[in-house]
């Protein structure tokens, strides 16, 4: 793969975004939430909301996870009853970067790291690797709506930087974005899991490693949605100014075209989602702030990253898709970190059609919005 040659073409790409697909900000048009950051006119503050992400149940209630419990809510997040997941709980501790789903036969499914196996993370400068470092990838699944829970098992015991994302495919596959870190030199790959029995057992895909080197380096962090075609589009964090995609015709088992998309991107995960109206929408972090060309940045230096990236992570974009990812609308601002050291890493919920719920594991982001008020 002739990288260098592909990177000119996003960098191309990525020009194009920034010049014809900003949208300005109206400061004057949003407020501040309780912690400090601005969100937009029509965005709607949800405090105390949890971290997500979120699924619905088949009795209307609310699920999700923290820590080593399942929390169910019945009024719409303002309270939570707690459920044990693991039989040891002492041997366990999700993650922050994890996947929900309730499949269509109404088993749930989390993939997590357990941070409790955390361990050897011992970066070495001279050799820009840490090469024995282990941060395990797991799934578990409830077949009574979360109080019960069976199956935990962990799929590989390498390091794994983030869990993102995870969907069912229309012929009822389950398929989620892992992650594990490469060596000589360190650098992250992607893969997925797919299962075809609601989580009983899993199928390790291939792995998506495009070389880079650093702590940061590689491609990291994917989402991923399943297009009208069958086909599913993988959607890469990257540091190299855009997502790059990877498409997999076979529910996630096997992946190639990988290619720099025209979507403007930081070093910082997005999360694509198909609503109910079958539009897709994106949140993310891109390159620039909105309405400049430049940001400062991170890494080159081997141990962060292999090439300069920019890290920006003040501003969440949402923009939606009714053409399969083609062409996006206009990206339109609707939250900045404000007093807060970043806002990002988003996880979406569409709580009912065409209500957003977004909330965010760096910051305090709790928030709903309507699609129709930012559709242009």
């Amino acid at each position: 793969m002739k990288i260098a040659h592909r990177l000119k073409v996003a960098s191309l790409l990525t020009l194009m975004a920034s010049g014809s697909l900003l949208a300005q900000i109206n400061k004057d048009a949003g407020k501040t939430t309780a912690s400090g950051s601005w969100i937009a006119e029509n965005v709607q503050e949800m405090p105390g909301l949890k971290m997500g992400p979120f699924v619905r149940l088949a009795d209307g209630s609310i699920l999700t996870v923290d820590k080593t419990k399942s929390l169910i809510s019945k009024d719409d997040g303002k309270t939570w009853t707690e459920y044990t997941i693991f039989k040891d709980p002492a041997k366990f501790e999700i993650s922050d970067e994890r996947a929900l789903i309730r499949t269509k036969r109404n088993v749930i499914i989390l993939a997590c790291m357990n941070l409790k196996e955390r361990a050897n993370w011992n970066w070495q400068k001279e050799i820009s690797d840490s090469p024995d470092a282990k941060l395990p990838t797991y799934a578990v699944r409830s077949l009574d709506g979360g109080k019960t829970w069976q199956d935990a098992q962990k799929l590989h015991d390498d390091w794994t930087g983030a869990i993102r994302d995870m969907i069912e495919t229309k012929d009822g596959s389950i398929v989620f974005t892992s992650m594990m870190m490469r060596h000589n030199p360190g650098r992250h790959s992607v893969l997925t899991y797919s299962s075809k029995n609601d989580g009983k057992t899993w199928t390790r895909s291939t792995i998506i490693d495009l070389g880079g080197t650093g702590h940061h380096g590689g491609v990291t962090e994917a989402t991923l949605e399943q297009l009208k075609d069958g086909r599913l589009w993988l959607l890469l964090r990257t540091n190299w100014g855009t997502f790059w995609e990877a498409y997999s015709k076979d529910d996630g088992v096997t992946w190639n075209s990988f290619n720099p998309t025209n979507i403007s991107a930081s070093s910082a995960p997005g999360l694509l989602k198909r609503l109910q109206d079958g539009k897709l929408v994106l949140v993310w972090n891109r390159r620039f702030p909105d309405g400049q060309v430049s940001y400062k940045l991170s890494g080159g230096d081997n141990q962060w990253s292999e090439l300069p990236a920019s890290n920006h992570r003040d501003e969440l974009s949402i923009a939606f898709s009714d053409d399969e990812g083609k062409t996006w609308s206009k990206p339109v601002v609707f939250a900045e970190r404000g007093k807060q050291p970043r806002i990002s890493y988003p996880y979406v919920f569409e709580e009912k059609p065409g209500v957003l719920w977004i909330t965010v594991m760096q910051g305090e982001l709790r928030v709903k919005l309507n699609e129709k008020d930012f559709l242009r």
